[in-house]
């Protein structure tokens, strides 16, 4: 029996649409292999994970330098180098107050962390999300997810949870213009909390980019106008970079990108390399309020994932790899939207920051999406040796969101397969 065989009789997959044809053998910097020798260039990062490319060198020196000295000892019940250091360096490259982090494993860990601590410091027990957000796959960031798509028979979710139009331009909620909107998305937030909330908001969570929403950025001037609008009631901000932050963005982190600081941030995928670790982080007033028993975790701030995570940082800050995703991006989506959207009709829109970008394609000129042609040219890809992403709330949008190491030469290559996969798809 080999490894498909061994995938369809024992995992469940049940909850894919489709696991892509790649049995994977190794992979470096940009490159995946699999095990028939087939190679691929990736641009998809394991779910915008390798930031600093597939088994960096210096990640993977430090984490077996850490391996030998020892794997596991519960941060939170003794105290070791590895995390110490780490909460120091994230504390130094967070903006305002930040300064005191929890670490766990997993983003939606992160999520629900930064959740509970809004309440305990708060008092209060309601959150705002917006539309077409994701948070993770626990029941209570689930609660704060507005992707009915990610919902389905998993309820009943957590009460207290209202969502805000999102700000989503391509289709704006309220058919307005960019121009003329005056952030009508942002100033709504004001009906929710009077009109559909008890009063008693803890916290507004958003994600920078929306990422599985679709790659939807936000534009310049959403983010402060909440920001105004929750410190009149006051009302917490919690940004989710579990995907947005470490480079991937054009910034070390995403919100940099904005003028406002938020009280607490939650961080994953990115920020150890590809090992398991996830964090929030506050400031010291907000992370007082946890008392002893209110919250812990047995694995959070393995000693290795920590040692990765601060290697890991050390190759963004040393190889510039924010500014260099910042430049390829705007080189890529240039690209695509003067030579590729024009050329094919189903391209309806380009969008992103730095290396996370997101082609949406619709099947006419009302903007009916292209689900199933989506899914078509991403195996189309896969066939031509290029690894992209899927995703959207309607399933109609190409994630390019390669390892911020990828050449130039790769970049170029990948641009030609979606190039000749659309033209092909087109063709039929």
């Amino acid at each position: 029996m080999d490894i498909k065989e061994k995938y369809k009789k024992y995992i469940n997959l049940h909850m894919v649409k489709g696991i892509a044809d790649v049995v994977v053998d190794r992979a470096e910097g940009s490159t995946i292999y699999d095990i028939n020798g087939s190679k691929y260039i990736d641009c998809f990062s394991g779910i915008s994970v390798n930031n600093v490319g597939h088994r960096n060198k210096k990640v993977v020196a430090a984490a077996k330098a850490q391996i030998d000295k020892f794997i596991h000892c519960a941060a939170y019940i003794y105290q070791s180098e590895p995390p110490a250091l780490l909460a120091e360096k994230l504390a130094q490259i967070t903006p305002g107050h930040l300064s005191k982090t929890f670490f766990s494993n997993s983003g939606a860990e992160a999520v629900e962390g930064a959740l509970r601590i809004a309440k305990q410091f708060t008092g209060k027990y309601e959150f705002i999300a917006l539309q077409a957000s994701f948070h993770g796959r626990t029941n209570a960031t689930l609660s704060i997810t507005g992707n009915s798509g990610r919902k389905r028979q998993g309820g009943p979710y957590n009460s207290g949870v209202s969502f805000a139009p999102f700000p989503y331009c391509y289709r704006c909620p309220f058919d307005l213009s960019v121009e003329s909107c005056e952030f009508k998305c942002a100033t709504y937030i004001k009906n929710i909390i009077n009109l559909e909330t008890s009063g008693s908001v803890a916290a507004f969570i958003a994600e920078p980019v929306l990422g599985e929403g679709g790659i939807i950025v936000p534009p310049k001037g959403y983010f402060e106008k909440v920001k105004e609008i929750l410190a009149k009631y006051d009302i917490l901000f919690i940004a989710d970079e579990v995907q947005t932050g470490f480079g991937r963005c054009g910034k070390l982190l995403a919100v940099y990108d904005w003028d406002f600081e938020p009280d607490i941030v939650a961080f994953a995928k990115g920020i150890a390399g590809g090992f398991p670790l996830s964090a929030f982080i506050t400031t010291e007033e907000i992370a007082a309020s946890f008392k002893p028993g209110d919250h812990l975790s047995t694995f959070g701030g393995n000693p290795v994932s920590c040692a990765a995570a601060l290697a890991n940082i050390e190759v963004l800050e040393e190889d510039n790899l924010s500014e260099v995703a910042a430049a390829k991006g705007i080189k890529i989506m240039e690209k695509l939207k003067k030579q590729l959207q024009p050329k094919h009709k189903l391209i309806g829109d380009v969008r992103g920051k730095g290396l996370m970008i997101g082609i949406e394609l619709v099947k006419d000129e009302m903007k009916t999406p292209a689900s199933r042609e989506t899914a078509s040219i991403q195996e189309l890809c896969r066939q031509k040796g290029v690894l992209v992403g899927t995703g959207g709330i309607y399933g109609n949008i190409i994630r390019i969101q390669p390892p911020l190491v990828i050449s130039e030469n790769e970049l170029e290559a990948a641009f030609h397969v979606l190039d000749e996969a659309i033209t092909q798809l087109e063709n039929k």
